[in-house]
């Protein structure tokens, strides 16, 4: 069974040129399909380019923490103009960013607000870029149940298990972890995920970044997220991972399974 890339960036420089050869290689690196995620209105433009031009690619739009400054009504209305296209999978990524900062704390939560509002009214899910802002992010998520009608991930997750519980306890969040599992200084990272509920888990590479052992300090591919899986199924021989991260992809991405 080949494997759900949830969020790539092909549309990133150290990737966009070699994408032809990503996708033909798919099949022989053991990829099904690959969400690629905007962050900004370039790259969310190149997003939904590079998943019309190819088959297995799809996309997903929207302005990231960082670039919450430069928000403008255009963007949304570029994104409300691509929603009906079919492989338009979600909003995002989108989010809080408090490690860098790049965008005032204000700015960040209005325009993850505005784009909650923007994905419930698009009838997609959400996914959402956090880092150092859990508590802000947990009251937001609170405040605005009412724009959480199709589903969310947390990219990348690097909470603990109390962070688990507490996400869970207020809606049937998706986790999506990448190649920092692989890493060494993450030896706790087991015991988190053994809290993640068996249809919650999803596999992503954030290639370009976040490369895992062992090539750890290079450009990450989508290809490496076999790496990912082979540690989940080492941690958890029990479960089928591909079988289910898949399973959990199609469920909260509906659009995948067009």
């Amino acid at each position: 069974m080949r494997i759900i890339d949830t969020h790539a960036h092909l549309n990133d420089e150290r990737l966009y040129s070699s994408v032809s050869d990503i996708v033909s290689n798919m099949e022989s690196d053991g990829l099904s399909k690959i969400i690629n995620v905007g962050y900004c209105q370039q790259s969310s433009e190149t997003s939904v380019k590079l998943a019309n031009t190819y088959k297995s690619i799809y996309c997903s739009v929207g302005i990231h923490p960082h670039d919450a400054s430069n928000a403008h009504t255009s963007n949304y209305d570029y994104f409300s103009s691509v929603a009906t296209n079919p492989k338009l999978v979600a909003i995002g990524e989108i989010g809080l960013d408090y490690y860098y900062n790049h965008s005032e704390r204000a700015v960040q939560k209005r325009v993850f607000v505005e784009q909650l509002e923007l994905a419930s009214a698009l009838k997609l899910p959400v996914i959402i870029h956090l880092r150092d802002a859990f508590e802000d992010m947990l009251k937001l998520l609170k405040t605005n149940l009412h724009y959480l009608n199709n589903g969310l991930v947390l990219h990348c997750f690097s909470g603990d298990s109390d962070m688990v519980h507490q996400f869970l306890n207020i809606y049937p969040v998706y986790f999506s972890v990448g190649g920092a599992i692989t890493f060494k200084n993450n030896l706790d990272k087991k015991d988190v995920l053994s809290h993640i509920p068996i249809d919650s888990l999803l596999l992503e590479t954030d290639c370009p970044y976040m490369t895992p052992v062992p090539f750890r300090g290079t450009t990450n591919y989508p290809k490496y997220i076999n790496f990912v899986a082979s540690k989940l199924q080492e941690w958890f021989p029990e479960r089928n991972i591909i079988s289910e991260t898949n399973a959990n992809a199609l469920r909260l991405f509906t659009k995948l399974n067009n």
